[in-house]
């Protein structure tokens, strides 16, 4: 196990689609666990593989009930909105308010490629959008509403 370097703002990995993982291999166990460890030592409630610099469809998060392991996760529904700020791992220092809902139903494969289903709230479902935006390219300031970003450059 090690603590990976994360990737900031402007590299490129960020902004590329990742790719599916086929099967579990001694290379995918050791990301994950790498991915465990450089979120609890960053602080963070959830890390992608694109910021360890790894294209893989692959996210950790950890809410408080222990971490969870997500690979080749699929959105199935979400509802509800709620807006609040955000911040990343991957953009160090900024937070800003994104509007997301305020559930989500997705499924995934776990570290032992077994199917499972999982839904949640609040900020459950805004790590798992956030951490599913960034196995897209999609980083959160994308989402951030112009308004707010029109309002912070005039202060």
């Amino acid at each position: 196990m090690a603590i990976r370097t994360i990737r900031h703002d402007g590299d490129d990995v960020l902004r590329k689609k990742s790719k599916k993982v086929e099967e579990i291999t001694p290379k995918i166990k050791e990301l994950i666990e790498d991915m465990i460890d450089t979120m609890y030592e960053a602080d963070g409630v959830g890390l992608a593989a694109p910021q360890v610099g790894v294209l893989r469809r692959i996210f950790v998060i950890d809410v408080g009930d222990g971490p969870v392991v997500c690979i080749n996760p699929e959105i199935l529904e979400t509802k509800g909105s709620q807006t609040d700020d955000e911040g990343c791992l991957s953009l160090p220092g900024y937070y800003a308010p994104v509007c997301r809902p305020n559930y989500v139903k997705f499924k995934f494969f776990n570290e032992d490629m077994q199917e499972c289903v999982m839904e949640g709230e609040d900020l459950f479902a805004r790590a798992v959008l956030h951490e599913h935006d960034h196995l897209n390219g999609i980083l959160f300031k994308d989402r951030v509403q112009k308004e707010t970003t029109d309002k912070e450059k005039s202060e």
